[in-house]
């Protein structure tokens, strides 16, 4: 479901919740599992949207906040169509991931962390990938890609929509 970017949200946002809540029919310890579904189905969680999973669920609004931004899993800003995500795990450290990563920002036009104008992709730092013997390796989406060199991730961003949209292999 597209989200607003305005910051505003749509009533169809506001009926995913509604749906959602109701679904959980105000369950102790639904809070966590309510936030993962309605971020899964929008995207991401505005303040309007974190207000009205309070307002249906009985749960405090601070509570809500206060849990949606204690785990790093919730988003509180849209991301891309792809999320990028750039292992900085040890062993990919050592074999280079910083240098992958600024190529990668650098050839997308983003900071760690951000997302491209055009709303295709989010770059993502994280611990471990669990592809050490890879090292140092990205994944777009599902598609893990090993042993890169700064060059290499630069060709894998440039071309990925074009493969894929075309049914064309991992690179």
């Amino acid at each position: 479901m597209n989200t607003a970017v305005s910051g505003e949200v749509t009533p169809e946002q506001l009926s995913v919740v509604d749906r959602i809540a109701a679904d959980f029919g105000g369950a102790r310890g639904a809070l966590i599992p309510m936030l993962q579904q309605v971020q899964a189905e929008l995207g991401y969680l505005p303040p309007a949207i974190m207000e009205r999973i309070a307002e249906r669920s009985g749960v405090p609004a601070a509570r809500v906040f206060g849990v949606a931004s204690f785990y790093s899993q919730f988003r509180f800003e849209p991301v891309g169509r792809r999320i990028l995500r750039v292992c900085q795990g040890t062993a990919c450290h050592v074999q280079g991931a910083v240098a992958v990563m600024e190529a990668i920002c650098d050839e997308l036009g983003v900071a760690e962390g951000g997302t491209t104008e055009d709303g295709e992709f989010t770059v993502e730092p994280v611990a471990c990938l669990g592809c050490c013997s890879l090292a140092p390796v990205i994944m777009i989406d599902e598609d893990a890609f090993g042993r890169l060199t700064p060059e290499q991730a630069r060709d894998i961003v440039r071309n990925y929509g074009t493969a894929q949209d075309e049914g064309g292999a991992k690179a």
